[in-house]
Protein backbone atom coordinates (compact mmCIF):
# COMPACT_ATOMS: atom_id res chain seq x y z
CA UNK A 1 0.00 0.00 0.00
CA UNK A 2 2.83 2.40 0.86
CA UNK A 3 4.44 1.88 -2.54
CA UNK A 4 1.11 2.41 -4.29
CA UNK A 5 0.55 5.71 -2.52
CA UNK A 6 4.08 7.00 -3.09
CA UNK A 7 3.91 6.45 -6.86
CA UNK A 8 1.05 8.61 -8.14
CA UNK A 9 1.69 8.57 -11.90
CA UNK A 10 1.68 4.87 -12.84
CA UNK A 11 0.87 5.35 -16.56
CA UNK A 12 -1.20 2.16 -16.45
CA UNK A 13 -4.33 4.19 -17.18
CA UNK A 14 -2.99 5.86 -20.30
CA UNK A 15 -5.01 3.44 -22.44
CA UNK A 16 -8.33 4.57 -20.93
CA UNK A 17 -8.70 1.75 -18.43
CA UNK A 18 -8.28 1.63 -14.66
CA UNK A 19 -7.77 -1.10 -12.10
CA UNK A 20 -10.43 -2.23 -9.63
CA UNK A 21 -9.72 -3.44 -6.13
CA UNK A 22 -10.02 -7.09 -7.16
CA UNK A 23 -7.22 -6.74 -9.70
CA UNK A 24 -9.41 -6.57 -12.81
CA UNK A 25 -9.37 -3.63 -15.20
CA UNK A 26 -12.30 -1.71 -16.64
CA UNK A 27 -12.91 1.28 -18.88
CA UNK A 28 -12.66 4.64 -17.16
CA UNK A 29 -16.12 5.57 -18.43
CA UNK A 30 -17.77 2.36 -17.21
CA UNK A 31 -20.87 2.64 -15.06
CA UNK A 32 -18.96 1.44 -12.00
CA UNK A 33 -16.17 4.00 -12.40
CA UNK A 34 -18.72 6.77 -12.97
CA UNK A 35 -20.39 5.84 -9.68
CA UNK A 36 -17.04 5.82 -7.89
CA UNK A 37 -16.21 9.19 -9.43
CA UNK A 38 -19.51 10.73 -8.32
CA UNK A 39 -18.91 9.54 -4.75
CA UNK A 40 -15.38 10.96 -4.87
CA UNK A 41 -16.68 14.29 -6.20
CA UNK A 42 -19.26 14.40 -3.42
CA UNK A 43 -16.58 13.76 -0.81
CA UNK A 44 -14.45 16.56 -2.25
CA UNK A 45 -17.32 19.04 -2.11
CA UNK A 46 -18.02 18.09 1.50
CA UNK A 47 -14.36 18.87 2.14
CA UNK A 48 -14.94 22.30 0.61
CA UNK A 49 -18.01 22.78 2.79
CA UNK A 50 -15.91 21.93 5.84
CA UNK A 51 -13.73 24.98 5.13
CA UNK A 52 -16.70 27.17 6.12
CA UNK A 53 -17.86 28.18 9.60
CA UNK A 54 -20.35 25.75 11.11
CA UNK A 55 -21.33 24.27 14.48
CA UNK A 56 -18.66 21.99 15.95
CA UNK A 57 -20.95 18.98 16.16
CA UNK A 58 -21.90 19.34 12.49
CA UNK A 59 -18.24 19.52 11.53
CA UNK A 60 -17.49 16.28 13.38
CA UNK A 61 -20.49 14.62 11.76
CA UNK A 62 -19.46 15.65 8.25
CA UNK A 63 -15.91 14.40 8.81
CA UNK A 64 -17.49 11.07 9.74
CA UNK A 65 -19.51 11.17 6.52
CA UNK A 66 -16.30 11.73 4.56
CA UNK A 67 -14.85 8.54 6.02
CA UNK A 68 -18.05 6.67 5.19
CA UNK A 69 -17.92 7.91 1.60
CA UNK A 70 -14.32 6.76 1.30
CA UNK A 71 -15.48 3.33 2.48
CA UNK A 72 -18.33 3.48 -0.02
CA UNK A 73 -15.87 4.17 -2.81
CA UNK A 74 -13.88 1.16 -1.64
CA UNK A 75 -16.98 -1.02 -1.73
CA UNK A 76 -17.80 0.08 -5.26
CA UNK A 77 -14.19 -0.55 -6.27
CA UNK A 78 -14.33 -4.22 -5.25
CA UNK A 79 -17.27 -6.08 -6.85
CA UNK A 80 -19.09 -8.17 -4.24
CA UNK A 81 -17.39 -6.46 -1.27
CA UNK A 82 -19.38 -4.77 1.50
CA UNK A 83 -18.35 -1.89 3.75
CA UNK A 84 -21.49 0.25 4.08
CA UNK A 85 -23.99 -1.52 6.32
CA UNK A 86 -27.31 -0.88 7.99
CA UNK A 87 -25.72 0.91 10.96
CA UNK A 88 -24.28 3.53 8.61
CA UNK A 89 -27.76 4.29 7.27
CA UNK A 90 -29.20 4.34 10.78
CA UNK A 91 -26.54 6.84 11.84
CA UNK A 92 -27.72 9.23 9.12
CA UNK A 93 -31.33 8.69 10.21
CA UNK A 94 -30.31 9.82 13.68
CA UNK A 95 -28.54 12.92 12.37
CA UNK A 96 -31.54 13.78 10.23
CA UNK A 97 -33.87 13.59 13.21
CA UNK A 98 -31.48 15.58 15.40
CA UNK A 99 -31.01 18.53 13.05
CA UNK A 100 -34.53 18.60 11.64
CA UNK A 101 -35.91 18.92 15.18
CA UNK A 102 -34.24 22.35 15.43
CA UNK A 103 -36.00 23.72 12.33
CA UNK A 104 -39.47 25.18 11.77
CA UNK A 105 -41.78 23.19 9.50
CA UNK A 106 -41.57 24.05 5.82
CA UNK A 107 -44.71 25.52 4.26
CA UNK A 108 -43.07 26.63 0.99
CA UNK A 109 -40.39 25.33 -1.34
CA UNK A 110 -36.96 26.84 -0.73
CA UNK A 111 -34.21 27.89 -3.11
CA UNK A 112 -30.65 26.52 -2.90
CA UNK A 113 -29.35 29.85 -1.64
CA UNK A 114 -28.49 31.92 1.42
CA UNK A 115 -25.10 31.82 3.09
CA UNK A 116 -22.07 30.42 1.29
CA UNK A 117 -22.00 27.39 3.60
CA UNK A 118 -25.70 26.67 3.02
CA UNK A 119 -25.26 27.01 -0.74
CA UNK A 120 -22.31 24.60 -0.66
CA UNK A 121 -24.46 22.14 1.30
CA UNK A 122 -27.02 22.33 -1.50
CA UNK A 123 -24.27 21.63 -4.05
CA UNK A 124 -23.35 18.56 -1.99
CA UNK A 125 -27.01 17.54 -1.99
CA UNK A 126 -27.28 17.68 -5.78
CA UNK A 127 -24.02 15.78 -6.32
CA UNK A 128 -25.26 13.21 -3.82
CA UNK A 129 -28.39 12.74 -5.92
CA UNK A 130 -26.21 12.19 -8.99
CA UNK A 131 -24.16 9.61 -7.09
CA UNK A 132 -27.40 7.90 -6.13
CA UNK A 133 -28.50 7.78 -9.77
CA UNK A 134 -25.15 6.30 -10.77
CA UNK A 135 -25.41 3.60 -8.11
CA UNK A 136 -28.97 2.79 -9.20
CA UNK A 137 -27.76 2.48 -12.80
CA UNK A 138 -24.91 0.21 -11.71
CA UNK A 139 -27.37 -2.00 -9.84
CA UNK A 140 -29.30 -2.62 -13.06
CA UNK A 141 -26.38 -4.45 -14.66
CA UNK A 142 -24.37 -5.74 -11.69
CA UNK A 143 -25.22 -7.14 -8.28
CA UNK A 144 -24.55 -4.60 -5.52
CA UNK A 145 -25.71 -4.31 -1.93
CA UNK A 146 -28.70 -2.15 -0.98
CA UNK A 147 -27.01 -0.09 1.72
CA UNK A 148 -24.83 2.11 -0.53
CA UNK A 149 -27.93 3.27 -2.40
CA UNK A 150 -29.82 3.81 0.85
CA UNK A 151 -26.88 5.69 2.37
CA UNK A 152 -26.57 8.28 -0.40
CA UNK A 153 -30.35 8.66 -0.55
CA UNK A 154 -30.41 9.48 3.15
CA UNK A 155 -27.31 11.67 2.87
CA UNK A 156 -28.93 13.91 0.26
CA UNK A 157 -31.83 14.47 2.66
CA UNK A 158 -29.37 15.28 5.42
CA UNK A 159 -27.56 17.84 3.25
CA UNK A 160 -30.88 19.57 2.58
CA UNK A 161 -31.55 19.82 6.31
CA UNK A 162 -27.99 20.95 7.07
CA UNK A 163 -28.32 23.72 4.47
CA UNK A 164 -31.30 25.08 6.40
CA UNK A 165 -29.40 24.80 9.69
CA UNK A 166 -26.38 26.59 8.20
CA UNK A 167 -28.50 29.49 6.99
CA UNK A 168 -29.75 29.99 10.54
CA UNK A 169 -26.24 29.57 11.93
CA UNK A 170 -25.21 32.48 9.68
CA UNK A 171 -28.03 34.62 11.06
CA UNK A 172 -30.40 34.18 8.14
CA UNK A 173 -33.19 31.83 7.22
CA UNK A 174 -34.73 29.92 4.35
CA UNK A 175 -34.81 31.61 0.94
CA UNK A 176 -38.36 30.91 -0.18
CA UNK A 177 -39.32 30.19 -3.77
CA UNK A 178 -41.89 32.66 -5.08
CA UNK A 179 -44.17 31.11 -7.64
CA UNK A 180 -44.65 33.19 -10.79
CA UNK A 181 -48.38 33.58 -10.22
CA UNK A 182 -47.80 34.61 -6.64
CA UNK A 183 -45.29 37.20 -7.79
CA UNK A 184 -47.79 38.62 -10.29
CA UNK A 185 -50.44 38.88 -7.58
CA UNK A 186 -48.02 40.71 -5.34
CA UNK A 187 -47.14 43.08 -8.18
CA UNK A 188 -50.81 43.83 -8.84
CA UNK A 189 -51.37 44.42 -5.15
CA UNK A 190 -48.45 46.82 -5.02
CA UNK A 191 -49.76 48.62 -8.12
CA UNK A 192 -53.24 48.90 -6.59
CA UNK A 193 -51.79 50.29 -3.37
CA UNK A 194 -49.76 52.89 -5.27
CA UNK A 195 -52.79 53.86 -7.35
CA UNK A 196 -54.89 54.23 -4.22
CA UNK A 197 -52.22 56.37 -2.58
CA UNK A 198 -51.94 58.54 -5.68
CA UNK A 199 -55.71 59.01 -5.79
CA UNK A 200 -55.77 59.98 -2.13
CA UNK A 201 -52.96 62.47 -2.69
CA UNK A 202 -54.78 63.97 -5.68
CA UNK A 203 -57.96 64.29 -3.64
CA UNK A 204 -56.04 66.02 -0.86
CA UNK A 205 -54.49 68.45 -3.34
CA UNK A 206 -57.92 69.22 -4.80
CA UNK A 207 -59.31 69.88 -1.32
CA UNK A 208 -56.44 72.27 -0.59
CA UNK A 209 -57.13 74.20 -3.79
CA UNK A 210 -60.77 74.64 -2.78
Amino acid sequence: MGNRLSKIATRTGDNGTTGLGDGTRTDKDSVRICAIGDVDELNSHIGLLLSEDMPDDMRDELVGVQHDLFDLGGELCIPGYQMIKEEHVEKLDGLLAKHNATLPALTEFILPAGSRAASLAHVCRTICRRAERSIVTLGKTETIHDHPRQYVNRLSDLMFVLARVLNRFAGGGDVLWQHERKSRKETKAEYAAKAEAAAAEAAADAADEE
